[in-house]
């Protein structure tokens, strides 16, 4: 197994020194930020397998670091981490780009398992993912091996869990997903969080398809169910 690169987040040194000391034991190599300024610059300098990103700290919070990240395209797995426990506040870090969310206090040994899992699927992906053919719909073409979306000809910035969404349902047109099935796809059969946070990624979906110049909606809501994509005279 090749070494695995974790970036540790947090502005508190009793937090990291906890994170690191446990992943160690694990075979984890660590790296430490103390700000989001510090973790970007980093992130800049050298590759990393997986963060570990504190929501709550001071200058720029760990929910403007995802943002940031996701913006440049980074597939990295982000594990966040906060004081806060309510629901709207994980669907917003989920919404954002997150990968999974952790209350503060947790157990260390939750901590190592979820760093597991994260990287086991993000393994996973690498391993399976396979060149698929273009997908097209009158101005939208996904290009499913190069993670590349095209609209009206512009090419259009979308987060891991955007273009990922966007592809399980341009792949499956008519077919209507349940939020459950669209959240075991995305995050796997382990996640505990909010299946809203669906929503929450189809309305960023859908406000960046009308900002391209998108005409129409291709992601509709269906009723007491979830979401499917569906476009007049379009072919996959």
């Amino acid at each position: 197994m090749t070494e695995q690169r974790v970036l540790i987040v947090d502005d508190e040194w009793n937090m990291r020194n906890l994170i690191r000391i446990y992943l160690k034991k694990e075979g984890f190599t660590t790296f430490e930020a103390a700000n989001g300024y510090e973790a970007l610059s980093m992130m800049k300098a050298q590759a990393f397998d997986m963060m570990i990103l504190d929501v709550m700290m001071p200058g720029m919070d760990g929910w403007e670091v995802c943002k940031t990240i996701r913006k440049s395209d980074s597939n990295i797995p982000i594990l966040m981490l906060t004081a806060r426990s309510e629901t709207k506040d994980k669907v917003a870090g989920l919404g954002l780009g997150a990968d999974d969310y952790l209350t503060k206090p947790f157990e260390p040994e939750e901590l190592v398992a979820r760093v597991l899992s994260l990287l086991r699927r993000s393994n996973l992906r690498q391993v399976t993912a396979v060149p698929q053919t273009k997908i097209h719909f009158p101005n939208i073409r996904i290009v499913p091996d190069a993670r590349d979306i095209y609209i009206c000809e512009k090419a259009v910035d979308f987060t891991p869990k955007e273009f990922d969404l966007m592809l399980i349902l341009a792949q499956n047109t008519q077919r209507a997903y349940a939020r459950e099935e669209l959240v075991e796809q995305l995050w796997g059969f382990d996640y505990e969080g909010d299946s809203r946070v669906i929503d929450t990624h189809v309305k960023n979906i859908r406000e960046k398809l009308s900002r391209a110049g998108l005409t129409y909606n291709p992601i509709q809501t269906v009723w007491g169910v979830g979401y499917k994509f569906h476009v007049q005279g379009g072919t996959a």
